[in-house]
Parts: C-alpha cells; sequence; structure tokens
C-alpha cells in the first residue's frame, strides 16, 4: 500500500512540474515579446539613436575613403558638410537624380587643386583643378564674401546647376543660389560657370597665383566644356570658405540622417 501511494505522488509531482514548464514556456514566448526582440534584431538604429549617428557616420567615412578623397587633399570636414547638403537638397527634390557632387573649398590658396567633382554612385573622383575667386576677395587666398551686386566677391553656399548658354567666356552656365543672404544673387550678379586663361599653372607660375573673377568660379579653359557637360542638368555644387557667419538650412545634419535611415530597407 506505501509502494503504490509512493508513485501516486511522485506521479502527481511530475505533472504539476510539467503544467509549471509549460507555462512559463508559454510566457516566456508571447507575440508581443518576440515582435520586440525582431524589431531589434532587424532594425537596432530605429531603437538607438547612438547607434543611428554612427552609421550616417560611418556612411559618410566610407563614401569619402571609397573614392579616395584625402589624396587629393580634400578636407573631410569640408566634404561630410558638402554631401549633407546634397542629401538635404536631393531630399526637397532641389536637384536632380544625378548622383554628382561639386565641391569648391577656398579655404585653400589659389595655386592649389581646390574644386572637385564626385560621381558619388560610382564613388570615384571625375575631376580635381584649378578655380578662380573674386577679386574682391583677397589676393591668393580669398577671406571675404558677398551676396551683393557689383562686389566682385564670391559668395559661399550651395547652389544647383542651371542653363548652359554662350556668353564673353564662350560656353557657360548659370547657378541657382540657395543660401538666402549668402548667394541668392547669384543670378542678377551674373556669378556664372567659365573658362579663364588665368586659371592656370602657366598663370599661377609667373604670377604666384590664379588670376581672380568677378565673383565667379572661373576655370581652366581646357576643362571648361568637359567640366559643365558632367555637371549639367540641375546637380549640386558646394563652395566652402573662411566666413564664421556662413549659416544653410542644408546643413542639418540631424534632418539628412533622418533620410538616409528611412532609406534603408529593413528584412
Amino acid at each position: 500500500m506505501k509502494k503504490q501511494s509512493f508513485w501516486i505522488l511522485a506521479l502527481l509531482f511530475l505533472v504539476t512540474a510539467f503544467t509549471a514548464i509549460s507555462w512559463i514556456s508559454v510566457k516566456e514566448n508571447t507575440p508581443s515579446e518576440i515582435t520586440d526582440q525582431t524589431l531589434i534584431k532587424v532594425s537596432p538604429v530605429l531603437n538607438d539613436v547612438t547607434s543611428a549617428e554612427e552609421q550616417f557616420e560611418q556612411h559618410i567615412s566610407g563614401v569619402y575613403n571609397a573614392t579616395e578623397l584625402g589624396k587629393s587633399q580634400l578636407d573631410y570636414e569640408v566634404f561630410k558638410k558638402a554631401f549633407i547638403g546634397y542629401l538635404n537638397l536631393k531630399a526637397g527634390n532641389l536637384v536632380s537624380e544625378k548622383p554628382l557632387l561639386t565641391i569648391v573649398d577656398f579655404n585653400k590658396r589659389s595655386s592649389e587643386k581646390r574644386l572637385w567633382i564626385i560621381d558619388l554612385a560610382n564613388q570615384k573622383l571625375l575631376f580635381n583643378t584649378l578655380v578662380a575667386h573674386g577679386q574682391g576677395s583677397g589676393g591668393d587666398v580669398p577671406d571675404k564674401f558677398s551676396n551683393l551686386p557689383n562686389s566682385h566677391q564670391s559668395s559661399l553656399g550651395f547652389y544647383v546647376t542651371s542653363e548652359i548658354y554662350q556668353g564673353k567666356h564662350g560656353l557657360s552656365m548659370k547657378l541657382d543660389g540657395m543660401d538666402k543672404g549668402f548667394n541668392t544673387n547669384a543670378k542678377e550678379r551674373a556669378v556664372v560657370i567659365h573658362g579663364a586663361e588665368y586659371v592656370s599653372e602657366q598663370f599661377v607660375s609667373q604670377h604666384g597665383r590664379l588670376g581672380r573673377s568677378h565673383g565667379c568660379p572661373a576655370l581652366p579653359v581646357e576643362l571648361t566644356g568637359k567640366i559643365i557637360d558632367n555637371i549639367k542638368g540641375r546637380t549640386c555644387l558646394f563652395i566652402a570658405g573662411p566666413q564664421a557667419e556662413y549659416t544653410s538650412q542644408y546643413t542639418d545634419k540631424a534632418l539628412a540622417m533622418n533620410g538616409f535611415l528611412a532609406s534603408i530597407k529593413t528584412i
């Protein structure tokens, strides 16, 4: 009788233990908790602001390194600002789908190659060449910038390439200034892309610097046609320089980052 009671008690214990284990297993795998774990695994950036920013920074530095822009002496911070602006202009449908970014860095001397044209899709540097600044902006290194007519100064900021025409400098291209207060008078001032004989290595060897324009980013004559043909069709141009008061709505990093993250497809 004692032996029979022992086996009955043992059987009841096993049944109770099995039920408890099953209940715990079900509780640990509720649909809501599985969903949360899946989201974290698939899209961790959606739940972690820091990792989202890190991913965005890695994307920018990845493009910079893949294109080997450091070898051509393009400053990373200038590239980063230009790239963020490009993303925001593109998100606002202010530039075309043509994946080109042109950068001019007037922090550099005129005798240096301070214009870059980058094919972002193929991560390729298409051009790196000389470019002139306005005679009102200074000698070898510009230090004054203006949006005013007749200032003969260069204007910083983001531009979008516009109409192509034949002018007194030959083949030329108009620019739409996008930064209010800094370059929006570009068309009124006839600030355009054109070629000039004073933009050459020979001129630098004779004078120690390039010649200067009336505010236009003037190019070497032999490259003007090729460059205009590449960057035509509403592409982005960014002109950087030492102007502390320069600000732009297009350099909003958070806005560009959100757009970048939204473009990432989750599994």
